[in-house]
């Protein structure tokens, strides 16, 4: 068995603004001062890492590694979550998702296309040269806005969609292998692949692809009503980084799963701080330590309702208290007998 890593902290939700958040030197030893040993980064912040360097040239990474070292932190895994959600975007949402990218490419689905897959190749190419073996992303979705059956759903509609998504990261996915890199898809509403469900979906199209990953994050099975704890038991091949995020579900006579259009404070379901909602987490850091998990811990903050400075401490220490150092012996090894393959065979009754 192996030890997860952590804990470390998804640096998205924090990064911008004054001191310490707007500089990679900043944000990280302020991430190590609140108990964490690893960051994980987004790499389409400018402020963080530049990306072109970093696909480009393994000395600048090689100094991108030195400099989290200084802060006493290593990178844990890059993160192209808003990248890979403009891979594939339905135009009901072109609008929105153009906020997304740059100036240069809004209003032209077209070249935001190709500017994200450029983003997410240099990310899996940056991810080697930090000589870190995953990343992580979003899918995007084509199919997402007919997720609920009616109006009913023409013959091969979700197909035709699966099928395009499916054509679009093949050649992403590839490039990755070359590169060593594992591509973990955050299973997530608003993504085509948002359960296990529909990522067998696209394995199926991708040809079982071995780069094709999930980042397991409970937070969003607790809001869908599936089952966290059995899907760790059905992909445990496949689950390749953890996002550590709480969440509750409290279904009323008003609202339920699907939220009646509300804000997050007023959901039927909505994310809370590790330890502060729903998750049995430490049922989840037993299966992972029991199926070999070689990955980190890392705390997203994503709650209602605590300010994300005291929710990125607490998790901290909430990650430290739930990781498991396994056992390198089996705990009644004081009493082995020491028998061999004769004696063995005698206590069958099959001695000769």
């Amino acid at each position: 068995m192996l030890t997860l890593k952590g804990p470390g902290l998804f640096l998205a939700q924090f990064v911008g603004g004054d001191a310490p958040f707007g500089s990679f030197e900043g944000i990280t030893r302020w991430a190590a001062s609140c108990g964490y040993r690893g960051v994980q980064v987004p790499s389409g912040e400018a402020c963080l890492m530049d990306l072109d360097r970093a696909a480009a040239s393994k000395d600048y990474c090689d100094a991108l590694r030195g400099k989290a070292a200084a802060s006493n932190v290593e990178i844990t895994e890059l993160s192209a979550h808003i990248q890979g959600q403009l891979v594939a975007v339905h135009p009901a949402y072109d609008e929105a998702f153009d906020g997304f990218a740059p100036e240069a490419v809004r209003g032209n689905p077209k070249a935001r296309q190709t500017w994200a897959v450029d983003q997410v190749i240099k990310t899996i190419d940056a991810s080697a040269n930090l000589g870190i073996d995953r990343m992580a992303t979003f899918s995007g979705a084509l199919a997402w806005p007919y997720f609920y059956p009616w109006p009913q759903r023409p013959v091969g509609l979700v197909e035709a969609a699966f099928d395009e998504l499916a054509a679009r990261w093949r050649p992403i996915l590839d490039h990755a292998a070359d590169k060593g890199v594992k591509i973990c898809f955050e299973i997530h509403p608003g993504e085509d692949l948002h359960d296990g469900t529909s990522f067998e979906m696209f394995l199926d199209r991708v040809g079982q692809h071995p780069s094709a990953m999930m980042l397991y994050d409970p937070s969003h099975y607790v809001l869908q009503q599936l089952d966290y704890l059995a899907h760790l038991d059905i992909y445990a091949e496949r689950i390749g980084m953890f996002h550590v995020k709480d969440a509750e579900f409290r279904p009323t006579g008003r609202q339920g799963v699907y939220g009646g259009f509300q804000s997050w404070v007023d959901r039927a379901g909505r994310f809370r701080n590790p330890g502060d909602g729903q998750v049995d987490f430490k049922t989840i850091f037993a299966k992972l330590a029991a199926m070999d998990f070689d990955g980190w811990a890392v705390v997203e903050w994503e709650c209602a309702l605590k300010h994300a400075e005291d929710g990125a401490r607490e998790g901290a220490q909430f990650v430290k208290n739930h990781i498991i150092r396994v056992t390198d012996h089996a705990f009644d090894d004081f009493a082995a007998s020491g028998t061999d393959a004769a004696a063995n065979r005698r206590m069958l009754g099959l001695a000769d």
